[in-house]
């Protein structure tokens, strides 16, 4: 992950996780997020499933190595 950025190789594990932190709080906020009216809003719910995806692939991948692509 981030071969482009020539991040040294014992940082690589806390990129991972400061990631992993902030696209699980925009996948929990998009999730949960409410109109006044109490109905989903459809742009929130789309990008929170974007977001909830990837946390899912790089957790799986790079932090885990349960899949390997």
């Amino acid at each position: 992950m981030l071969n482009f950025l020539n991040i040294p190789p014992a940082w690589g594990m806390a990129v991972n996780i400061v990631f992993l932190a902030a696209t699980g709080f925009i996948a929990v906020h998009g999730v949960r997020a409410r109109n006044p009216d109490g109905g989903h809003d459809y742009v929130h719910l789309l990008f929170g499933c974007i977001a909830a995806v990837f946390f899912c692939l790089v957790l799986f991948q790079d932090v885990l190595g349960v899949v390997k692509f």
